[in-house]
C-alpha cells in the first residue's frame, strides 16, 4: 500500500513523525508536507507565486506551500505513482465542530478525497506535542482498522481526534 502523508503543522512537527512511524508499519509511506506552520489554512491554494519542493535526506518532500498545495503536488508531480491512501496529522489540536471547515490537517484529506484517494486526518486534543510520542502505537492500530476494511471507498474522508489524557 502507497500512503501519502501531509499535515499543517509542517515537516519539522511531532505529530507527522507519530503518523508516518505508525503508517510505515502497513506500507510505503511518501511525506509531503508544508516546510512551515499553516494552521487555519483551510482549502487554500498558493497562486502568486511557484511551488518549491525540496527533497530532504529522509526522503520527505518540504513544499513552501499549504497542506492543499502538498496532496496536488505529491499526486501530479512528486509520486512516483499515485497514492492508495492520504494520511493527514498527527494536528496538534482537536478538529472537531466548525474547525474542520478551517483546519489545513482536514483541508489535505478533503482534498485528497475529492481526487479520488481516500484519506484520514487525525488530531490530537492534548495540550503538549511532545505527548504525542506515546500515541504512535494507538495511532498504528486505528490506521489498521481502517485500512484494513475490506471495502474503504474513495470517497470517503475519515476525521480521527485523539483525546488528551
Amino acid at each position: 500500500m502507497n500512503i501519502l502523508c501531509t499535515n499543517d503543522d509542517g515537516y519539522l512537527a511531532n505529530g507527522i513523525r507519530v503518523l508516518a512511524g505508525a503508517a510505515n508499519a502497513l506500507g510505503s509511506v511518501t511525506v509531503v508536507a508544508p516546510d512551515r506552520e499553516q494552521s487555519a489554512t483551510s482549502n487554500s491554494l498558493t497562486l502568486h507565486h511557484p511551488l518549491r519542493a525540496r527533497l530532504t535526506s529522509d526522503g520527505s518532500y518540504v513544499v513552501d506551500g499549504t497542506p492543499t498545495d502538498c496532496v496536488i503536488l505529491a499526486v501530479n508531480e512528486l509520486l512516483p505513482s499515485r497514492p492508495d491512501v492520504c494520511v493527514s496529522g498527527v494536528n496538534h489540536g482537536p478538529n472537531m465542530g466548525e474547525d474542520v471547515l478551517y483546519s489545513g490537517t482536514v483541508a489535505a484529506a478533503m482534498e485528497a478525497t475529492v481526487i479520488g484517494i481516500p484519506a484520514i486526518a487525525l488530531s490530537y486534543a492534548g495540550d503538549r506535542p511532545e505527548e504525542l510520542e506515546g500515541w504512535e502505537a494507538v495511532v498504528r492500530v486505528i490506521l489498521g482498522k481502517i485500512l484494513g476494511q475490506e471495502a474503504f471507498p474513495e470517497d470517503t474522508l475519515f476525521n480521527v481526534n485523539l483525546p488528551g489524557v
